[in-house]
């Protein structure tokens, strides 16, 4: 599973992201080890209060365990990575916090551990946290027999599709899948080897190239937004003026968002806009079903919390009464029988719960699987749409390379997802 971690301060900021339900369908606070508080704002004030006695401003060690989209990983397997890690990283015996997060299918867990140790009032050092974490993820890959990513088996065969917070809102406000900028530009990148072709093969994608404020080489697409293409093609600015020569002679942005504006007729602005309504209608009947979902997913795992919290209530009341008391309990503790039948007691307790656990793991994965399944219906959608938005930014392209007002749409043929739209 991948392993991401840093040191970081305000616990309650941290504590607020990861109750957070808006991104997540469904949280589950698995363990609170070490704290007095049974919530996640009070560990974490437990552990700010601590860390006062000391000069550490970092407290916490956050780690977030994400494994495979498809590998069912039980709880129990979660709780042995994190043992694991807290081995190898040096954090044993600390408070920590476990939490499991699901999400469009996925399930992934959060660990965060109280950096100071009460005892010597120090914050706990981990060096090297990050080629630890590296060597754990590999092996829990192999161990599992899980497909290794490219670039945790290799550093320089890293997916160049990792996108920033900014990338992500800037995808977000000009309604487009940011893997789709990025394929296309790096696609022009490609096939290229001079500033002419380059330029031509972005222009055949719907996108312009322009002399950038700070950023060099950027491409503007046809909405005004602005990508930077050595961000975009994961190259350094260095190596991509070495191919395409300096900026000189190329359109500031401001022209070129001027240019496109002037030459966007509003019949293609209208194509964009149906079919952003379509999407949108679709979007929201998909969107129901996933809040109905959810809503049933939650109801039917807080009915099998009551009813595993009632059951282990007699299941201890029972184990109570098969521990002598009174006079007979005296003579049973000095025969030594008292000590076995309370061995006995902890060994049925274990195993009723890890039956619990068993249980909750089999819903889980019943409710994962449906979730993929409305989930694979989703990404159908936003993958016809990514092909429409591709085929109207070729369109654009062909009425701003005639310079006039076009005929009715240019679309020779149509494309499978203006099919699937028109049914």
């Amino acid at each position: 599973m991948i392993l991401k971690a840093s040191a970081r301060g305000g616990g309650q900021n941290l504590a607020a992201h990861l109750m957070r339900l808006d991104d997540n369908e469904h949280i589950e606070i698995y363990e609170l080890r070490g704290f007095a508080a049974d919530d996640l704002r009070g560990a974490f004030k437990e552990a700010q209060a601590v860390s006062r006695g000391t000069k550490c401003r970092q407290y916490l060690f956050s780690l977030s365990l994400n494994p495979p989209e498809a590998a069912d990983v039980s709880a129990d397997q979660f709780e042995a990575a994190i043992k694991r890690i807290e081995t190898k990283l040096g954090l044993d015996d600390l408070p920590r916090a476990v939490v499991f997060h699901e999400k469009e299918g996925r399930r992934h867990a959060h660990c965060v551990w109280s950096r100071i140790d009460a005892q010597t009032m120090t914050a706990r050092a981990v060096p090297f946290f990050k080629t630890k974490l590296q060597e754990v993820s590999r092996e829990l890959y192999r161990e599992h027999g899980w497909q290794m990513p490219r670039g945790l088996a290799n550093k320089s065969e890293r997916d160049p599709l990792n996108f920033t917070l900014a990338e992500w809102q800037q995808a977000k406000r000009s309604g487009q899948d940011p893997r789709t900028v990025k394929a296309s530009i790096q696609d022009a990148w490609a096939i290229s080897d001079s500033r002419a072709s380059f330029e031509n093969a972005l222009n055949e994608r719907g996108f312009w190239l322009a002399k950038g404020d700070r950023r060099s080489f950027v491409a503007v697409d046809y909405t005004g937004e602005v990508h930077s293409v050595p961000r975009a093609i994961g190259r350094k600015a260095r190596e991509v003026r070495s191919r395409l020569g300096a900026e000189t002679g190329l359109a500031d942005v401001a022209q070129v968002k001027s240019d496109i504006a002037a030459k966007m007729t509003r019949k293609m602005r209208d194509h964009v806009e149906e079919a952003k309504g379509r999407f949108a209608r679709n979007a929201e009947a998909l969107a129901q079903a996933r809040s109905e979902m959810v809503a049933s997913q939650r109801a039917a795992r807080k009915i099998l919390a009551s009813e595993q919290a009632e059951r282990r209530q007699v299941e201890a009341s029972e184990r109570q009464k098969t521990l002598p008391q009174g006079l007979k309990g005296i003579w049973s503790r000095v025969t030594g029988q008292y000590g076995k039948l309370k061995a006995n007691a902890e060994e049925d307790a274990k195993r009723c719960a890890s039956r619990d656990n068993a249980e909750r793991d089999a819903m889980i994965r019943h409710q994962r699987s449906e979730r993929r399944i409305l989930q694979k219906a989703i990404r159908m959608q936003r993958g016809t749409q990514a092909e429409l938005l591709r085929d109207l930014r070729r369109d654009i392209h062909r009425y701003i390379a005639l310079g006039r007002d076009g005929p009715e749409p240019l679309w020779p043929s149509r494309s499978r997802s203006q099919r699937r739209l028109e049914r």
